[in-house]
Parts: structure tokens; C-alpha cells; sequence
């Protein structure tokens, strides 16, 4: 059993369940009691910390980081470089009952993150929404509405309150509308009520 780990070009935990019919890149890690469902798709240097679940047919990028007890559920949709923080939730039906189950893929509402969006600990994303590239959601955040590209979104329910770089840095509009990010040196431009990064 171990040489066959061994042979694989990701990583397994040994207590880590992998079903049949599941893709994994090059690369990738999967820790300590975690579980990943038939039909998954994950990419290239991915992290999926301790108790992750990834949902049946399920479509995971490459450098994604999935840290601990996070399910992402059927329907859910992560591109390359999304972090999800602890203990975030994802949904995937709107109006659950026990007593009318909604099983099946018919019933999930989609929810996609785009490249290089994090997902702060505990924040919740409520089903049926996008969220932008290099958005930032704060730490218990409600999700009830797409968020666009680059912004930062707090409270419950998630309000935009400023704007972050592609790496991180919260980004300080000038009069002209301009910002630039002090890490990476890129500059952004708020238009319309939106950022845009500038070529």
C-alpha cells in the first residue's frame, strides 16, 4: 500500500478517504481525515488540510488552499489560487428541508470563486453568487450577493468597504481615481464603482 502512495504524484494522508472516478494534479495535498467524493476534479499544487470535504463532481483549480474543516459541496466552483480560511461554510440549496429532500444536481444553485479570491475564516457564501478575482472576504462574513473583482466585504450581510491588490494590500484611491499596491507595485483604477487593475 505504501509503495503504491509512494508511486502517486500527490499526496494522500493515510487517513484520508479518496473514492474511485477522482482527478488530482501533480502535486497536491491531502491531509488527515479528509474526503474527497467521486467525480472531483482537483488541480496542480493544491492544499487540503485536516476534515475537507470535496463534494461529488466538484471543480477545484490549481494552487488552491483548503484549510481546515471546510466541505465544498456540489455545485461550488474554485479557480486557480482561491484560499478558503477555516471553517468557512459553502452552500449549496437555498431553502432546505429534511422533510423535502433536494438531492441531486438539478437542485444545486452554482457558486463560483475566481482566480486568487480568499475566503476568510468562518465567513459564509451563501449559493448562487460569484465571487470576483483577488476579492477578499473578512473573517464571519455573510455572502448574499456576487462580489466584484477586488473588493473587500465584511459583516453580515457583506457589505464592500474598500478595495485589496492582487496580493493582498488594501489599496488607497487617490481624487484621480488611482491606487497603487505597495507590495507588487501594480496600480488600479476605480471606475463606476468598481476596480479595475490597469495594464
Amino acid at each position: 500500500m505504501a509503495d503504491l502512495m509512494a508511486m502517486k504524484p500527490y499526496f494522500v494522508h493515510e487517513s484520508a478517504y479518496v473514492d474511485d472516478n477522482v482527478e488530482i494534479g501533480e502535486g497536491t495535498k491531502i491531509w488527515h481525515f479528509s474526503h474527497v467524493q467521486s467525480g472531483a476534479c482537483i488541480g496542480k499544487k493544491c492544499v487540503l488540510g485536516q476534515n475537507v470535504n470535496v463534494g461529488n463532481n466538484v471543480r477545484i483549480g490549481d494552487f488552491v488552499k483548503i484549510q481546515n474543516n471546510v466541505s465544498v459541496y456540489e455545485g461550488v466552483i474554485l479557480e486557480d489560487y482561491v484560499f478558503c480560511g477555516p471553517s468557512m461554510v459553502f452552500t449549496n440549496v437555498n431553502n432546505p428541508r429534511s422533510k423535502y429532500p433536494q438531492v441531486g444536481s438539478q437542485f444545486y444553485l452554482k457558486t463560483l470563486v475566481k482566480e486568487g479570491a480568499s475566503l476568510g475564516a468562518n465567513c459564509t457564501i451563501i449559493c448562487g453568487h460569484t465571487i470576483g478575482r483577488f476579492a477578499f472576504v473578512g473573517a464571519g462574513t455573510v455572502v448574499t450577493k456576487d462580489v466584484p473583482d477586488f473588493a473587500l466585504v465584511v459583516g453580515n450581510p457583506g457589505r464592500i468597504v474598500g478595495w485589496m491588490s492582487e496580493a493582498g494590500k488594501k489599496l488607497v484611491f487617490g481624487q484621480d481615481g488611482i491606487a497603487m499596491c505597495e507590495k507588487s507595485g501594480k496600480r488600479y483604477k476605480l471606475e463606476n464603482g468598481a476596480a479595475k487593475e490597469l495594464p
